[in-house]
């Protein structure tokens, strides 16, 4: 008998942990990246980021947060009118998901490429819960 390659469906990804089921976003600090999933099972990435800088002012929060709003064309006045195309904030501290170089270090926030960021833009919505480890 010929050995038979087995089928593997590869949009059958299981969820990485510790990200519960019921987070709609969930942020992987150390591995440096982030997903979208939709009942515990990812729907989108996981795709490269960037996030805070280790420090009391610049390190992103770890926890379970709620997206709290969206703003298409935003710009950080705290950081000298920086753009921050596509940002999902989730704390009310100005923590968001936004367009931004992944490869350099946030204030806090989380940097995504364009298309990352316009998915995250897209797909999140107010109340969406948002896990961080």
């Amino acid at each position: 008998l010929e050995p038979r390659a087995l089928a593997v469906d590869v949009d059958a990804r299981p969820r990485p942990e510790p990200c519960p089921a019921s987070a709609r976003a969930c942020v992987d600090i150390d591995g440096q990246r982030t997903w979208l999933q939709e009942g515990g099972q990812v729907s989108y990435g996981p795709v490269q980021i960037s996030s805070g800088s280790p420090g009391p002012d610049t390190e992103t929060p770890r926890g379970s947060f709620r997206v709290t709003y969206k703003v298409r064309d935003e710009i950080s006045r705290e950081f000298n009118n920086a753009p921050m195309p596509y940002a999902v904030y989730f704390t009310y501290n100005s923590h968001a998901f936004h367009e931004g170089n992944p490869n350099v270090p946030s204030a806090g926030c989380i940097h995504l490429s364009h298309d990352a960021a316009v998915t995250f833009f897209d797909s999140l919505q107010p109340g969406d819960e948002v896990f961080i480890y």
